[in-house]
């Protein structure tokens, strides 16, 4: 069934409660990779409930990470699932994570594009407590096979290419074989990262990485070395997923850093470089 763009931009937006504990936040960061080695001091900041701080990215599981879910049950929106693939996201912060809380999620769908042989929903989510606005984030959505109706094309997503020089930067992040099983976990469940059928009815040789996954990895990454370990530096992170990570393989991080922002690729070393994340931008203080 067709997307209903002006149906869907249209709807009212919905509000839900959401609450989280660290149990939910030691999981997320087990999720992508934190905990290695396992008596790190610098990795017990992820993972000992006495030391816990934040990753800003656990704002896309937060809840049990019902953003993607909620844009494809969005009034005038009925696709095929094995047709879609997160195609970009974006968190800004307006105050550190706290470990456990309670909170509003209002979500809309923003825009509807049409990229002729697919479309982009963007689903736009504001969460606040009772102490204010927490995050702000737009998944953007990519389906396959319903572009074409007519619709604005809307904006290419880009932030052009990283600094002409060496990075200041690189790191290797091993993704786990079990990466994708433990991570959905904290709430996609997409068989697409789990069903190897599932996957290869969607054209994937097996199961991939959840894109987000692959977002929270190189996340640490940039806070672990390029922003001393602060969580709370953290300003916004956006990111376009050019291409699929499978577990087993290595993520390679480069940094290109200049004063308030972090210019970020992620490449697949196993498949010569192949583009993961592009046009990845981590604004700091």
């Amino acid at each position: 069934m067709p997307i209903d763009a002006a149906k869907a931009v249209s709807a009212e937006p919905r509000s839900t409660g959401l609450s989280w504990g660290h149990k939910d936040i030691q999981l997320y960061h087990l999720g992508i990779g934190a905990g290695v080695p396992a008596t790190d001091p610098e990795e017990l900041r992820y993972t000992l409930e006495s030391r816990l701080h934040v990753l800003p990215s656990f704002a896309t599981v937060a809840g049990g990470g019902m953003a993607l879910a909620g844009g494809l049950s969005a009034p005038g929106v009925d696709v095929d699932l094995a047709a879609v693939l997160h195609g970009g996201q974006t968190v800004e912060l307006h105050r550190p994570i706290p470990v456990s809380g309670d909170a509003t999620q209002t979500s809309k769908v923003a825009a509807v594009y049409d990229k002729g042989k697919a479309a982009v929903i963007v689903l736009r989510t504001d969460v606040a407590d009772a102490d204010g606005p927490l995050w702000t984030s737009d998944t953007r959505i990519f389906v396959r096979g319903e572009g074409g109706f007519g619709g604005e094309r809307g904006p290419s997503g880009r932030v052009g290419p990283p600094p002409d020089r060496a990075p200041d930067r690189t790191v290797e992040r091993t993704i786990r074989e079990d990466q994708a099983l433990l991570y959905r976990l904290s709430g996609d469940w997409n068989p697409l990262h789990a069903d190897p059928e599932f996957a290869k009815a969607a054209g994937f040789d097996k199961p991939i990485l959840h894109g987000l996954c692959s977002y929270g990895i190189v996340l640490k990454a940039v806070v672990d070395t390029a922003l001393d370990g602060d969580v709370t530096r953290v300003r916004s992170y956006t990111t376009r997923f050019a291409g699929v990570a499978y577990p087993g393989e290595t993520l390679r991080v480069r940094m290109w850093q200049d004063p308030e922002r972090v210019h970020v690729t992620a490449t697949a070393v196993e498949r010569d470089d192949a583009p993961v994340l592009t046009d990845t931008i981590v604004e700091h203080t």
